[in-house]
Parts: C-alpha cells; structure tokens; sequence
C-alpha cells in the first residue's frame, strides 16, 4: 500500500513544487475553519471577530498562493500531478480543493464582509462556491471512479481519507445557504436550497456507503499506520459538516420554500443533529484514543496533523447550530470547548507546518520501499497504467 506519508529523500530547496499534493489544501481548510467557526461561538469577547476576520484574511492568502503553486505544479511536473492522480492514496485528497475553495468562500460572507464590503463578500463567495461545488461534485465522481478502475485497491487499504471526495458535496450543501439571501426572491431562492438539500443526501448516502469499509478495517485489521492515524479524525467532518447543513437549512427555509416545509426543516435540524452530534462524540473519543496510543510509539508530524482542525472545525459550527434551534445551554458549551481543541490543533499543525517548509522536509521527494510484483489476474490487467 502506497501511505500518504513517506520517509522523506534528500531535501529540496524550498522552492520545489514537485512532490506538492492536494493534501495541502487541508491547511487552508483548517485555517477557515478557525475563523468562521469562531465567529458564530457565543462568546462576545474583545476582538475575537477582528481576530477571526484575520484568520480568514490568512486563509484567503494561502489558497492564492496554493493555488498557484499547484498551477504551476501542473505545468512543469504533469508527470507527478498524474501520478498523484492514480496513487489511491493520494487520489482522494482532490475532494480537499473543492472543500478549500468553499471554506474560503463561506468565510467571506461570515467574517470577511466586515473588511472588504457585503458586496464584496458576497461576489467572491459566489465565485468560490460555483468553481468548489463544481470542483466538488466531479471529484465525488471521478475518485470513486478512478478507484474502481483504475486503482488497484483492497479492503485492508481503507482509511478515513477514502471519503474526502464524498464529503465535498456537504460542504457546499452547509455553505451554499448563506447565499440564499442574497438571490431574488422565489425561483432563485428555491433552487439554491433545494440544490443544497440534494447535495446534502448525495454526500450523506455516499458516506454511508464507504464509512463500514473503513470502521471494518479498523476494527478487523487493527490499527492504521502512525503517520495515517490521525485521518480517524476525518470522520467527523461528514458528521459534523452534515449537523451544520441541516441548521444552515433551517435558518433560510422559512418564506424561502412553502408550508409548512419551512418548519419542517427547523425539525429536521434537531431530530438529525442531535443523535449525529452523539455519534461525532463518541467517534471523537475513538479517534482520540487511537492518537494517543500513535504519540506514546513515536508517531510524528506529517500533513495527515491537519486532520485535527477541519473536521473538528465542522462539530463546532454543528455544535452552535443545535444551540441555536435547541436554546441549550450545553451546546454552547460544547462549541466553546471544540473551539478550544480546534485552535490548539491548528496552532500546532501551523507551527510544524512552518517549520518543516523552512527545512524543506515536507516538500522532499518521497522514499518509497521496492514495489513486490503482484499475480496477474483480471482485474489488475485491466487496471494497470501504461
């Protein structure tokens, strides 16, 4: 199996873009999160809104340069874009583009309004989010394609990360409400909605399908490899992604979509959201657990860390979206103390981040171990690349 982290080669000079995946889209990803998360926390602290705008600023920043970087990653090293492209493991991290366009988007229109304007805002969060969900939609298709296909996998290869492409569709379901206010009254309201509602089922009926496939080889095969352990984490994100749409539906619905539909959503936030809120608890505790026993045999820093912000960043804003429709105090507090947990870890992801970019550790050309010929049959003929 080929693992997401390598032991690394001979360092490059910083300004290498060859061996850089769209894994490192998770960081702007995580970035966002921060911010957005935390300016809907019930907290009115002193410059905790200016701060989140700031982060947001950051995480705009970020893509932009990701962004060409990865242009330029196509242009001059198309061999290892492809190669990225069929690597199973690596495949499934295009959901990540989608998901970083998107978080950036939304973050506009949350915290970003207050320094470059409402319409501003607004028009670059349309922007991002038609090219996200686009992006989103067709990586939902064409990894689970290339998979079946093209890539030579086997149950015991299941990780967390096999459902990043399938959770693009969420992000956009939870973000895309927030333009909904913004379009003409009717038709175009309702569309957007109901667009949003589809790509919610879409995205929760493909997680479905694949979330046993990695709990089995979990709990069958034991635990995943140090460097990967930290992906369990990337089950929260369709748990926690999903709680925020539902609340995000239920904030616009009313005179958006007819009665009594309207309250109908309002019902659904609650119904659905509270019993997957528990199941993102338990699977936090899990997930947490399995880390911890990763740290005490010597697991260290890779890209997989930026697992420990997103998905947690999507309990938080599901979190506060229960306390709005619910009025418990308890949700409050429990998005307060997953803010918490999601800025230590993107503080520590940002500082090894930094640090192994400035040593040029994360950017060196992989050591990969000799690749063992495997038997000839169908279904690795057919699925060969040539």
């Amino acid at each position: 199996m080929v693992t997401v982290a390598r032991h690394l080669g001979p360092l490059p000079r910083l300004g290498s873009v060859r061996h850089l995946g769209p894994n490192w889209y998770g960081a702007v990803m995580g970035t966002a999160a921060v911010a957005t998360a935390g300016a809907r926390l019930p907290l009115h602290l002193p410059g905790l809104r200016t701060l989140c705008t700031a982060v947001w600023a950051l995480s705009l920043v970020l893509l932009l340069v990701l962004l060409g970087a990865r242009v330029r990653h196509w242009t001059h090293h198309r061999d290892q874009a492809r190669a990225h492209l069929l690597d199973p493991a690596m495949a499934p991290f295009y959901g990540c583009l989608s998901m970083a366009l998107l978080a950036v988007g939304g973050g506009a229109v949350t915290v970003g309004r207050d320094w470059i304007g409402v319409g501003a805002a607004v028009a670059l969060d349309a922007v991002l989010f038609v090219a996200g969900t686009a992006t989103g939609l067709a990586a939902a298709v064409a990894v689970p394609y290339l998979m079946a296909v093209r890539h030579r996998v086997e149950p015991s290869q299941a990780t967390p990360v096999w459902l990043l492409p399938l959770v693009a569709p969420m992000v956009s379901a939870a973000l895309g409400p927030l333009l909904v206010p913004h379009l003409p009254p009717g038709q175009a309201q309702e569309t957007l909605l109901l667009a949003c509602v589809a790509m919610f089922g879409l995205s929760l009926l493909g997680t479905l399908l694949m979330l046993p496939l990695v709990f089995a080889r979990l709990i069958t095969g034991g635990p995943l490899p140090l460097a990967l352990t930290p992906t369990l984490f990337l089950v929260l994100g369709p748990l926690g992604q999903s709680t925020t749409a539902v609340g995000a539906f239920a904030d616009v619905a009313p005179g958006v979509v007819p009665a009594p539909y309207g309250e109908g959503f309002g019902m659904l936030a609650v119904l659905y959201g509270v019993p997957v809120m528990g199941f993102a608890l338990l699977w936090f505790g899990l997930a947490g657990a399995h880390v911890v026993r990763a740290r005490r045999h010597g697991m260290g820093f890779t890209m997989t860390w930026w697992a420990f912000t997103f998905p947690v960043g999507t309990c938080v804003t599901g979190a506060e979206a229960l306390a709005r429709h619910t009025g418990l105090v308890v949700y409050d507090g429990l998005a307060v103390g997953l803010y918490a947990v999601l800025v230590g870890a993107w503080a520590v992801a940002a500082v090894s981040t930094t640090r192994g970019l400035l040593s040029g550790a994360l950017l060196a050309a992989p050591r990969t171990a000799p690749v063992v010929p495997r038997p000839v049959t169908g279904r690795t003929t057919s699925g060969a690349v040539h």
